[in-house]
């Protein structure tokens, strides 16, 4: 059993007799009542989503699943390939749950995926990638005295701010769970 207090993005419980995974959550302390958790959570099976506000107190039953470490192939207009590196065997996902992972893995990528009764239910990128700036304004010489930034896209298509320094073909290094630059490769 895990409390709601100890929910936590990427948790997967059981709620209302459904699998559940927790999107994003906020504790909220009231001037006037007790306290609660406002938690955005998505079905692991069908892929709906919906917000529910939760008791602290209220306790859930965890939900254990599977993740493996699969290589991103190539997309076929409608589905995603991964490949199972220790069998060798390719598995087709749908693109609505590889679209947010898609913007920092690219072909031959690792990703990782997790499965519940052997069902894949979610792609993740790794933590940290290094992907190349195919786009981006020049910087102009002594512009970095606030500590300016300016957008740039990466070979991904995933846009982010960066210092005004970076130029195109720099490789940089991102934080996947915030989508922020750390620096430059």
């Amino acid at each position: 059993m895990i409390g709601a207090n100890e929910l936590r993005k990427g948790i997967t419980f059981e709620y209302d007799g459904d699998l559940y995974e927790v999107i994003d959550f906020q504790h909220v302390k009231p001037g006037k009542g007790p306290a609660f958790i406002r938690t955005k959570i998505r079905n692991v099976l069908n892929g709906s989503s919906k917000e529910v506000t939760i008791n602290p107190n209220d306790k859930f039953k965890q939900i254990i699943v599977e993740t493996k470490e699969m290589q991103y192939l190539y997309n076929d207009g409608s589905l995603n390939y991964f490949m199972d590196m220790n069998t060798y065997e390719q598995l087709p996902i749908e693109q609505e749950l590889f679209e947010e992972a898609s913007q920092f893995v690219k072909e031959n990528e690792m990703a990782i995926i997790k499965f519940y009764s052997d069902r894949p239910f979610s792609v993740e990128a790794p933590n940290f990638v290094e992907l190349e700036v195919t786009d981006t304004e020049p910087g102009f010489r002594g512009d970095t005295a606030q500590g300016a930034s300016k957008p740039a896209t990466v070979e991904t298509g995933y846009t982010l701010n960066v210092p005004l320094f970076i130029e195109i073909g720099n490789v940089l290094k991102i934080d996947t769970r915030t989508g922020e630059y750390l620096s430059r490769v």
